[in-house]
Formats: C-alpha cells, sequence, structure tokens
C-alpha cells in the first residue's frame, strides 16, 4: 500500500478544472460526466463547490461551465510573486554589499512568513535560509512589518489569540508592550529584532509596498557582533531606501495595481 495520502475528491476537482480550461466553448456537467467517467450526481456536488468558490461559473442559458475569476487573481498573485523576485534582486544585490550582510525578501502566508529570495553575505559565516522557507508571523522584524500594517484592533486581536512564543530572552512576549512595539514599527517605516528570535542574531526589516498594503517585506540578518549600534543605525536607513525603490519600481512597473501585477 502507498504510504501517500489520497484524496480522491480534490483529484477530481483538478480534473475538472482542467477539462473546463482546456475547453473553448465551456463543458455541461453531462460532458464532464461522461469524460471522467464518474456519475453526474458526484460532478454536481464538486461543482457546486468549485462554483460557489468562484473557481468556475455557470452561464444560466447554455448551462455550460467556464473558469471563474478566482484561478484569474491566484495566477496574477502568483505571478506577482516572481515579478516581485527580478524587480527586487537587483536592490537587494546592492544592499547585500552595503551591509555585507544576509538580506531576505518575504512575503506573508497566512500566520506564517514565506521567504522568497535570499542574498547571502559573502561572509563565511553568515545567516541563510531556504527560499521556501516558513517562518513564525511573530519571530522578528519581518513579522512585525506585516504586523504594523493591520489595523490596529485586527493586530490586537490577533497578538491576544496566538499569544508570542518565547524564541530567547529577548523576546516579548507581553502583549502590551508588543503592540507597542508595532505602533512605533507603524510610525517609523522599519521594525528591528535584537536577539528577539535567534540568540546572537539583529535584524532590520521594511516594507515593500503596492499602492498600500505591503506586498512584502525585506530585511536584512547578521550576526550582532558584526551589528553594532552605528551599524544598525545605517542600516535601517539602508534597508528603508531599499524597500522604497523596490516599491516605486513594483508600482511604476504595474501602473494602477493594488499590490499585484496586471
Amino acid at each position: 500500500m502507498s504510504g501517500k495520502y489520497q484524496a480522491p475528491t480534490v483529484k477530481k476537482a483538478f480534473q475538472i478544472v482542467k477539462l473546463i480550461a482546456d475547453s473553448d466553448r465551456g463543458l455541461r456537467l453531462s460532458d464532464l460526466s461522461k469524460d471522467l467517467k464518474i456519475s453526474k450526481s458526484t460532478v454536481h456536488g464538486i461543482t457546486s463547490a468549485l462554483e460557489e468558490m468562484g473557481v468556475i461559473r455557470r452561464d444560466p442559458l447554455t448551462k455550460r461551465y467556464a473558469l471563474g475569476f478566482t484561478l484569474f487573481e491566484l495566477g496574477r498573485a502568483a505571478y506577482s510573486r516572481i515579478d516581485l523576485k527580478d524587480t527586487a534582486r537587483p536592490i537587494m544585490e546592492d544592499l547585500m554589499e552595503r551591509s555585507q550582510e544576509s538580506v531576505f525578501l518575504g512575503v506573508k502566508n497566512g500566520d506564517h512568513l514565506t521567504i522568497l529570495d535570499i542574498v547571502e553575505s559573502r561572509h563565511d559565516l553568515k545567516i541563510t535560509a531556504s527560499i521556501g522557507m516558513r517562518i513564525p508571523l511573530f519571530a522578528g522584524a519581518a513579522g512585525k512589518v506585516f504586523l504594523a500594517s493591520m489595523p490596529e484592533k485586527q493586530a490586537t486581536e490577533l497578538i491576544r489569540a496566538k499569544g508570542i512564543f518565547r524564541y530567547t530572552e529577548n523576546t516579548i512576549t507581553d502583549p502590551e508592550r508588543y503592540l507597542q512595539e508595532i505602533r512605533t514599527v507603524r510610525q517609523n517605516g522599519y521594525a528591528t529584532d535584537d536577539e528577539e528570535y535567534i540568540s546572537g542574531v539583529r535584524a532590520v526589516a521594511s516594507p515593500v509596498r503596492g499602492v498600500a498594503q505591503p506586498l512584502a517585506a525585506i530585511w536584512v540578518v547578521g550576526f550582532k557582533p558584526s551589528m553594532g549600534d552605528d551599524k544598525m543605525e545605517a542600516l535601517i536607513k539602508d534597508t528603508k531606501k531599499a524597500a522604497e525603490r523596490i516599491s516605486r519600481r513594483i508600482i511604476n512597473q504595474n501602473g494602477s495595481i493594488r499590490g499585484l501585477k496586471t
């Protein structure tokens, strides 16, 4: 027996979407049932769920199914992530050269951050991670940037509901103190991490914006001995400038987007 988890309904749903996508005229329920060799009742259940989510839409006159706008939005969002990486990469490389520390680019993904790209420091001993790696939202400087972008009430409810795990002795776990930190980030346009996520490591993060809400965050991470107070002050300025440069490029490239490429 295979150790892989089987999800037949999910597979059928994707098969239905694929058939509809490949059809120029759209497909009726009977067409889908015939092509997939599954009962009309099963097809109806799956198509109803897909239609409710906007993945497919049914023409009330012809009764044919076509692709819905949800897939367009998801595809556009996925493409924008690729576009974002290409846009940010040269600026990240420049920031790495200026700081001589590792530079990260990431996006909020639910209650985590997902790393999209990394420009590693040239030092033999450096901070690094895998592209695609997930980081808890309440860990480090980048998470503060995204929390600061939320309305005060939403951030407060999230912080109190989730609680803050103590990663190091420096982790801010008191909700009120953490909220004050978020307010400061919101006001200043950047966040710092002084050994709050990993002992001996400091970071500076700033938001990359589409039109309003952060599309992503860029952050610089290094070991504390190489990131003294004077360097942190310089990094704050350089990281904010880098984030602003990326933001301007994205907005200029995409015109009237709302954080996504059209």
